[in-house]
Formats: structure tokens, sequence, C-alpha cells
């Protein structure tokens, strides 16, 4: 197998495979110990019988870039077909700006084509090409080098599978006229704000077990200043301090390095120096947060009137149309749209586009308010919302 370790052996790759239909692409990235993913071996084949048709390519080599890969990426006349992509695609995105033009995940193909919800790669090695993955590398830290040649072929195994894979789900979705539902999903994935996190947001990821506005006020604070601090010297939030001695703090409200010095959850280094500094004046904005601009809690949700009745039928009736169609139960509607449904809210995502075609208009006739309990053929029970 070749590994490429020059930008120029980068170039000659991609100007060969930009005469192909498509490529697939898979990364190997550690993340343990920064806040954004370093990126380690990529992957890249092309639909060619040759021995050099996959490689590897290594962007820790002294002197690569990987500027020819991001032409190939700019090129619509090559699919980049990637499995599971969202955290390859956050790589790039964050290290130059770019996403794959056009994008294909068989991961989200394979839900539309009756493989299930979150469906691995090693499932749809198993049941399209009919063969197995070799483990054994898995947990590799792929930033040592030189790599084994076992961890070499464990690597390059995700991009050579993943052709016969992408083969399979393309004509089917052709088959089935559902290449546009792929397309709706990706759509998410190749925008900017879905890998960017603001720091004046990152209180909305912690769980709490009250609304009490004045302790999220806290909340926000301590959570921005974490966000704020990870991002800045890219380190995990975790080794600013974990979400269980946020609340501790948000709840004890400390004033002074004594009093962080009481604290049974914060990490030693965060009990003096900038991190210390940065808690306390955290601390002391929340509380003294004025009541016009405290944290605004959507309690829409807990007002909901759900007919749990109406809920469960929708719940029987969505699990028994998409086992019977072959798509997964997520990419229709989730289990919090179906409370909002049965409550009587229209607006969703859920309740537009091609979301219920699957349905088909005997089964389900929601756009007209009406909820037809039958499969085709049947007598219909009809229960309005």
């Amino acid at each position: 197998m070749k590994t490429l370790t020059t930008t120029q052996e980068l170039a000659d790759f991609c100007k060969a495979a930009a005469a192909f239909d498509y490529v697939t692409v898979d990364t190997e990235f550690l993340r343990e110990r920064t806040y954004y993913s370093k990126l380690c071996l990529l992957q890249l084949a092309v639909p060619s019988p040759d021995e050099d048709s996959a490689v590897l390519v290594d962007p820790l080599a002294e002197g690569m870039t990987l500027e020819p890969l991001y032409e190939l990426f700019a090129d619509e006349s090559v699919v980049k077909v990637f499995h599971a992509a969202r955290q390859d695609l956050e790589i790039f995105w964050v290290e130059a700006g770019v996403f794959p033009n056009p994008l294909f995940d068989t991961q989200v193909a394979a839900m539309v084509c009756g493989f299930g919800e979150q469906v691995g790669y090693e499932t749809l090695v198993r049941k399209i090409c009919k063969e197995g993955v070799d483990k054994t590398s898995r947990f590799t830290d792929w930033s040592r080098r030189p790599l084994s040649e076992a961890q070499k072929t464990y690597a390059l195994a995700d991009v050579t599978h993943l052709r016969k894979i992408y083969e399979y789900l393309s004509a089917e979705l052709t088959k089935t006229k559902r290449s546009h539902w792929v397309a709706e999903e990706l759509r998410t994935l190749t925008q900017s704000g879905t890998y960017e996190i603001q720091p004046e947001n990152a209180w909305k990821r912690i769980k709490t077990r009250t609304n009490s506005a004045k302790f999220l006020a806290v909340v926000r604070e301590l959570a921005e200043f974490r966000e704020a601090y990870a991002q800045e010297n890219n380190v995990p939030r975790s080794r600013v301090f974990k979400d269980d001695a946020l609340i501790e703090l948000a709840s004890t409200k400390p004033k002074s390095l004594s009093d962080l010095g009481g604290s049974r959850l914060l990490l030693r280094e965060a009990r003096k120096g900038v991190i210390a500094d940065g808690i306390l004046a955290a601390v002391k904005k929340g509380v003294n947060c004025p009541p016009e601009k405290l944290p605004k809690i959507d309690i829409s949700r807990d007002k909901l009137k759900v007919n749990p009745a109406l809920a469960d039928l929708l719940r029987v009736l969505l699990k028994s149309k998409t086992e019977s169609s072959g798509v997964a139960a997520k990419l229709i509607a989730t289990s919090s749209e179906l409370d909002q449904i049965a409550a009587g809210e229209r607006e969703l995502p859920a309740m537009s586009g091609w979301r219920f075609e699957v349905f088909g208009e005997d089964a389900l006739k929601l756009c007209d308010g009406k909820i037809a309990l039958a499969a085709k053929g049947q007598t219909v029970t009809v229960v309005e919302l």
C-alpha cells in the first residue's frame, strides 16, 4: 500500500482522481488532549482496479499541505463519499474553511435504504460487501510514527469497502427515487453553523435540575468562560473544569481563591492562575446580572397539552410505516416532534416536505389535519387532530 508524504504526490493522486465519478474519503484523528481534532491520517480511494487506487496520506509529514485535496473537494464533477462524515467535515472546516461538494454520506443513505438508525461501517461492510473488518487497530494512537503494516491495512479498509457500499446505496436511492431525501439531510452537514460553538451559547448544553434564571445566569457565565478558554488554548473543556464542577460552582458561588479551594470537583490547576481568576469573574458577573439580562427559559414544551392517546398512536404508526418502507424513523420525526404534533402544533420540520412521502396518501394525511391509522387496502380509522 502507498503512503503519500509530499504535497506533489497528493496533487498527482488528486489530479488522477478528478477523472472518476467519485472518491471515498476517511480520516484518523485524535481529540483526547485538544479542543479541536488533530488530523493524523487521511485515506483516499477511487473506483479503479489499479494497485494505487487506494492510498494513505500523511498530513504530519514535513512540508505536507492538503491544498490539492481541497481543490478536489471543490470539483463538482466528483462525488466525495464519507461514512458518518460529521467529524471528518469538522476537521476540514476548522483547518481550511472548506466543505466537500458534492457530498455523499453512506450512514445517512443507509438510514433511507432500510439499514436502521446510525448504522455502523462494520455493519454495512458485513451486509453489503459480505466481508468482515479487522478491529485490532481501532484504538491506535494515529499521531505516532511509524505506523505498522497492520495499522495501515486497517485504515485503508475504511475507504476500500466504502466504494462498494456507495455504489450499492446510490443504486438503491436511484431505484427508490429517494436521493433527494439524503440531500435534505446532508444540507446540515455542509453548513458552517453546525461546527461553530459560540461561547455565549455554551450554557445551553449544560444539564441542570433547576430552571432558576438567577442560577442559570451563573451557569451561563461559567460556561462562556470555559468555552472561550478551551477554544483559545485548544484544550478539552474537561481540562478546564467538568460539567459537574461547573454546576457545583454555580451553586456555591465562590468569591475568593480560598473558596475555590473548598471545591470537591475542581481540578487543582483550576484553583489558581488564569482559570481561577476567570471562574471568580464569571461567578461575580452571573450573580450581578441585571433582571432584564437573565437567561430566558423556554417553558413552552412544559406547557404542551399533549393528547397521550394520540401521541401513542403516532408512535405506533411511525414505527409501522418506517419498518414497512425501510426508512429510519429518525429521518421522519423525533419523539418530541410527535408529542408536539399530538399537542396540536403544526410548524415543525416533520410536518413538511419529503419527510411524510414515505407514508403515502392512504396512510398519513397530516397536511389535512388528520391521521389515517391504516395501511393501504384496509379500513381507515381517521383521528382528527
